[in-house]
């Protein structure tokens, strides 16, 4: 078998897929249980083709066989043909077209987990925690989340009106957007008061490459003195594990950043860091929210448990499974959890998420108390943290402080469009104070 993509994101996949070994004393022990239970679904499978009311096809009996047998797993495990296997690769390139939305689904209906910034739907205003009922009119309850996916699908510059119902909402209203191909900038850069600021959307392939880039020109830009560094990982829904980790290097200069566990305790690797920290140890600020996940909790992990930084915001996403594909053809394939991850303390993230050193809430945006947040925890099936790891994150008061009590609209009023990015360069040149302070900006 040959070794797998590895990918974290809240939807899509992570790892190494290895085949274990049996003997021929242990096959003979299963093959008893498992030809009975064999035998019963050829029962079934044979009673539809017989007797169904209209004639089916028997890959679409196959395929749902699959697909309800992964079902019955975890959220992520699935079985992929045709369009969603190439959905899925192509995401992972950081060009593909659609919406920018990561979803589930939920008694019927689609919930945006995290709206992709700068996409149509970040810009046509669809938030985390948005449920989606009917695409152009058409009622989305009873359908695949593949299918209602495969219907925001279009050709680009096509409409398409989504029905949303939102918490703090009396009456769902619609929502026009206008598809494109989304080609992610997937870092972007600027320095403010002297502080650098990336921004990383995702963790697509050349994402280390970019964040290295973009430490590069902060450090000229400022004459190789910058304030620090703020990594923005907010509504990052993850991506490829070699690039979480080349990130995570970037920042440090030893140990470790991040292991995979699988079911044997054969089943185990670990990365970790090169010597060599391409900040200089300046002061690091880690923003995150409930949209953070998979390889942005594995940076934000990783910095926070070698106090190289401090992880501001709220708690993410708690996306701590692996998946690993296994392409079966050129236009199928497998995906199937197969380990957990675990930051350098032992910590597991699965359903807990990164609990932030300081809790900031998004006091600039005027829905944030209202608005459900979406986290692994509330998926159906959803793995439960590994009995015995440390998970001191989960104990956490997840409270705000009670001074950060103004409204969007005086925010607004003072200048202030995101309130936690604000924060987070003031309280980062409270920690460097002797830094220059020199603003300039570069793109």
């Amino acid at each position: 078998m040959s070794r797998l993509a590895k990918y974290l994101q809240p939807l899509a996949v992570v790892g190494a897929l290895t085949m274990i070994p049996l003997s021929a004393s242990t096959l003979a022990a299963a093959d008893a249980d498992t030809m009975r239970e064999l035998d019963t679904f050829m029962d079934v499978f044979n009673q539809v083709r017989a007797n169904y009311v209209d004639k089916v096809d028997d890959h679409v009996l196959v395929k749902g066989a699959i697909e309800g047998m992964l079902a019955a797993l975890d959220p992520h495990s699935s079985y992929m043909e045709g369009s969603d296997y190439t959905s899925l690769k192509t995401t992972t390139d950081g060009n593909y077209g659609g919406l920018g939305l990561s979803v589930t689904m939920e008694d019927g209906a689609v919930k945006v987990i995290t709206p992709t910034e700068d996409t149509p739907a970040d810009k046509a205003g669809m938030k985390a925690g948005d449920y989606i009922t009917h695409i152009d009119g058409q009622l989305l309850y009873g359908l695949e989340l593949d299918e209602a996916v495969e219907k925001m699908r279009g050709a680009p510059g096509t409409k398409i009106t989504l029905t949303v119902v939102r918490r703090g909402r009396d009456k769902p209203f619609d929502v026009t957007i206008t598809r494109a191909k989304i080609e992610l900038r997937v870092v972007k850069w600027e320095i403010k008061d002297n502080v650098g600021i990336i921004n990383i959307n995702s963790f697509a392939g050349n994402t280390g490459q970019a964040t290295e880039a973009a430490l590069t020109a902060i450090d000229k830009a400022t004459g190789g003195r910058p304030t620090g560094y703020i990594i923005d990982l907010r509504s990052n829904p993850g991506g490829l594990l070699n690039e979480a980790v080349r990130v995570s290097d970037a920042f440090l200069d030893r140990g470790e950043i991040v292991s995979e566990r699988g079911r044997e305790k054969s089943n185990f690797e670990s990365w970790s860091a090169k010597p060599g920290d391409m900040a200089h140890g300046l002061p690091v600020i880690v923003l995150v929210d409930v949209g953070s996940a998979s390889a942005a909790e594995i940076v934000a992990g990783a910095l926070q448990d070698h106090r190289r930084a401090i992880v501001m915001g709220e708690r993410t996403f708690g996306k701590g499974s692996v998946q690993g594909v296994q392409e079966i053809s050129a236009t199928r394939a497998l995906r199937l959890t197969i380990a957990r991850y675990y930051t350098p303390s032992g910590r597991s993230v699965q359903a807990g998420g990164i609990d932030p050193d300081i809790v900031v809430p998004q006091l600039s945006d005027p829905d944030y108390k209202d608005r459900p947040a979406i986290r692994e925890a509330d998926l159906r099936r959803h793995l439960v943290s590994q009995t015995g790891v440390k998970d001191e994150v989960l104990e956490k008061d997840n409270t705000p402080d009670p001074r950060f009590s103004a409204t969007a609209e005086e925010l607004k009023k003072k200048g202030i469009k995101d309130f936690q990015l604000d924060y987070a360069i003031r309280t980062l040149k409270r920690l460097a104070p002797a830094a220059p302070s020199a603003p300039a900006k570069a793109r």
